[in-house]
């Protein structure tokens, strides 16, 4: 990506130059994760929390047409409340871009114009993977392409676990990304502490979290980080209700041929309504916990260079 397509905010800028500790933030959470106002909130309260913590938080997004890295407040509240905000990822960048359209970026999207505006920490919810039944669609999330040519540290609370899990970590071990979670045994599945599957690596805390990232880094491997973060036993839902509706909702997509993009937002809208809509609520903590965690390790690594 040409410097010239990215716009930076002065402060994140700024900030690169002097070597200050800067989290980018994706906005497809914002835009087809959680309904307005209560996206607009959560948005604004997760850049609080960043810079509260000691870093600087860049919200990603294409407003207009505009690769922006750190929205101001007028512009995330329009990706929060517009129509027909798309979702972007690698292969939806030149249309919405030649076309001045305003776009979310997803996982794989945000890694792209984070690493080339220079951030190397990201915090997200939760990853796209393998989709369940991928034997049958082929639906494999372009996040997991990304993660296996992008270099940036990615902290997001595990796959979601509307996802195929196990397979989701068998595709990333064959791309060669390097992946640990955060005090805990069990890799995350997002809504639920433990997804049922070991972790690859487990780090105890942030110092040896920040020196296998930073050493990641100094090592060139060229391939992002993946670090779960598991949602805290407070906001996590019930395993087996989630499970179930989790089902329900995948078998209600297939009848309603619901496939592609689409797919990711219809079943999070439907567990939030399965749910009572205490999964919105578990979504709220778990990207307050990853920003807060991707600021301490940004900071971290500040602080080791």
């Amino acid at each position: 990506m040409n410097a010239s397509n990215l716009l930076i905010a002065p402060k994140i800028l700024k900030a690169l130059q002097m070597n200050q500790p800067v989290v980018a933030l994706e906005s497809t959470i914002i835009s087809h994760g959680m309904p307005y106002p209560k996206n607009l909130e959560t948005a604004i309260e997760v850049e609080e929390l960043v810079a509260a913590s000691g870093a600087v938080p860049a919200t990603i997004a294409i407003v207009a047409g505009k690769i922006i890295v750190g929205l101001s407040n007028e512009e995330l509240g329009v990706i929060a409340s517009s129509t027909g905000v798309e979702k972007c990822s690698r292969r939806d960048l030149p249309f919405v871009v030649s076309q001045g359209k305003h776009a979310a970026t997803t996982v794989a999207t945000t890694m792209i114009i984070a690493h080339a505006a220079g951030i190397k920490v990201f915090a997200t919810g939760g990853i796209g993977g393998v989709h369940r039944g991928v034997e049958v669609h082929g639906d494999v999330s372009a996040d997991l392409m990304e993660l296996k040519q992008t270099p940036v540290a990615v902290v997001s609370a595990g796959i979601k676990s509307i996802l195929d899990i196990p397979r989701t970590l068998e595709m990333l071990e064959s791309y060669g990304v390097p992946v640990c979670t955060y005090q805990n045994e069990s890799f995350p599945a997002f809504f639920t502490r433990e997804s049922g599957v070991a972790s690859p690596r487990k780090v105890s805390g942030m110092k040896e979290l920040s020196e296998v990232v930073k050493c990641h880094f100094e090592l060139n491997l060229q391939t992002g980080l993946l670090i779960g973060n598991p949602i805290a036993k407070e906001y996590e839902l019930n395993p087996a209700v989630a499970n179930q509706t989790i089902a329900k909702a995948i078998e209600l997509a297939k009848e309603e041929g619901i496939t592609g993009k689409d797919i990711t937002p219809f079943l999070l809208s439907e567990v939030n309504k399965g749910s009572g809509g205490k999964s919105l609520e578990s979504n709220v903590h778990l990207i307050k916990a990853n920003a807060s965690l991707a600021a301490a390790l940004a900071i971290a690594l500040t602080e080791d260079l």
